[in-house]
C-alpha cells in the first residue's frame, strides 16, 4: 500500500485529494494541517491519520513517519490577506520545510499546489513559460513556490517535484472558506436565502472557472509525470460571471436577475484562461467538467449535503 501525506488536508482541495485517496485508491494516507482555516467537518468519517501541526515546524516529521509522495496543500490562500511576511513565510517558508522533509524521508515524488495569481493580468491563454505578473502577494508567494521548486528539483535529480498552478477552483469542501470561497459557493448561498445574487459590474470579467473534480484528476495525474515541472489545471476556457448566475438560476430552479456592484479591488484579474498544451504533453490531463455541467453538479451536492 503506497502512503501519502497530504498537508492541508482539511481544507478544501486537500480533503479532496485525502478522501480521493483513501476511497479511490485505497492508499495510506495521512492529513497534516494546522486547522487554522481547515475544518474537521471536511473529514468526518475519515480513516486515516491526522497530525495538527503547523507546516513551518519539524515537529511533525517522525510523527508522520514512512512517505511515498507528499502532496503539499497547505497555504495561506485567502488573497485579500495583506501581511507580506506573513504570506511569504506561511508559504514559501513552509514550502522549503516540505522538500525538507522529502529530503530527509526519502520521498521521491512531491505535488504542490502553485496558482494561476502567479499570471496577474498577463496575456491569456496563460503559458507556463510567460513572464509572470502577480497583483498581490498571494500570486508572488506562489511565483517565488514555483522558482524553490524548480531549484530544488535540479539540485535533487532523484526526486520528481511537480507544480499544479489552479485556476478558479470551485466544487464540495469548501464550505469553510468564508469570504475566499469561491463566487459560486456564495452567490448559491445568496439565491438561496431569496435574495438577488451580487457580483461586481457588470459580470463580463472572464475567469478559468475548473470544477474540484478536475483539480482532483490532474493531482492524479501527477503521479504519472515522468520528470519535474510546473503545469496549468484549468478547463482551457474562460466563462463570465453572468453564466455563473444563469447556471446557478437553473441549478436551483429560480429566477434572479443578478444585482451589479461596484469592485473595490484594485489587484482584481480581468481574464484567466489556462493554455493545456504543457499539462497535456506532461500529465496527459484533460479537462472533463464544462462550467455549466460543473455548477449543475455542485448545486446537486450542495442541496444534499449543505444546510
Amino acid at each position: 500500500m503506497q502512503k501519502f501525506l497530504v498537508t492541508g488536508g482539511a481544507g478544501f482541495i486537500g480533503s479532496n485529494i485525502a478522501w480521493h485517496l483513501v476511497s479511490e485508491k485505497k492508499a495510506g494516507v495521512t492529513v497534516l494541517d494546522n486547522f487554522s482555516s481547515g475544518n474537521f467537518k471536511n473529514l468526518l468519517d475519515f480513516r486515516g491519520n491526522i497530525v495538527a501541526a503547523d507546516i513551518r515546524e519539524d515537529s511533525w516529521f517522525d510523527k508522520v513517519g514512512h512517505i511515498d509522495v507528499v502532496y503539499h496543500e497547505a497555504a495561506i490562500t485567502d488573497t485579500t490577506v495583506h501581511d507580506q511576511k506573513l504570506m511569504m513565510n506561511v508559504n514559501v517558508d513552509g514550502f522549503r520545510n516540505v522538500l525538507k522533509f522529502a529530503q530527509e524521508h526519502g520521498v521521491k515524488r512531491v505535488i504542490y499546489a502553485s496558482s494561476a495569481g502567479v499570471y496577474g493580468n498577463g496575456p491569456s491563454p496563460m503559458r507556463e513559460d510567460q513572464t509572470l505578473l502577480p497583483e498581490n502577494i498571494y500570486g508572488f508567494s506562489k511565483a517565488i513556490m514555483d522558482n524553490v521548486a524548480r531549484d530544488f528539483a535540479r539540485e535533487h535529480s532523484d526526486m520528481t517535484v511537480v507544480g499544479l498552478r489552479y485556476f478558479n477552483v470551485y466544487g464540495p469542501r469548501e464550505y469553510y472558506k468564508g469570504h475566499a470561497a469561491s463566487m459560486m459557493f456564495q452567490l448559491y448561498n445568496q439565491m438561496k436565502a431569496g435574495n438577488r445574487p451580487h457580483i461586481f459590474k457588470y459580470g463580463e470579467q472572464q475567469r478559468d472557472f475548473v470544477y474540484v473534480k478536475d483539480i482532483i484528476a490532474g493531482n492524479m495525474k501527477a503521479l504519472e509525470a515522468k520528470k519535474s515541472c510546473v503545469c496549468n489545471l484549468g478547463t482551457g476556457k474562460a466563462g463570465n460571471f453572468n453564466e455563473i448566475v444563469a447556471a446557478l438560476n437553473k441549478g436551483m430552479g429560480l429566477n434572479f436577475a443578478a444585482e451589479y456592484i461596484d469592485n473595490p479591488y484594485p489587484f482584481f484579474q480581468k481574464l484567466t484562461q489556462a493554455d493545456l498544451t504543457n499539462s497535456r504533453a506532461c500529465l496527459g490531463y484533460e479537462p472533463e467538467w464544462s462550467l455549466a455541467d460543473g455548477v449543475a453538479d455542485y448545486v446537486a451536492t450542495l442541496k444534499k449535503d449543505w444546510k
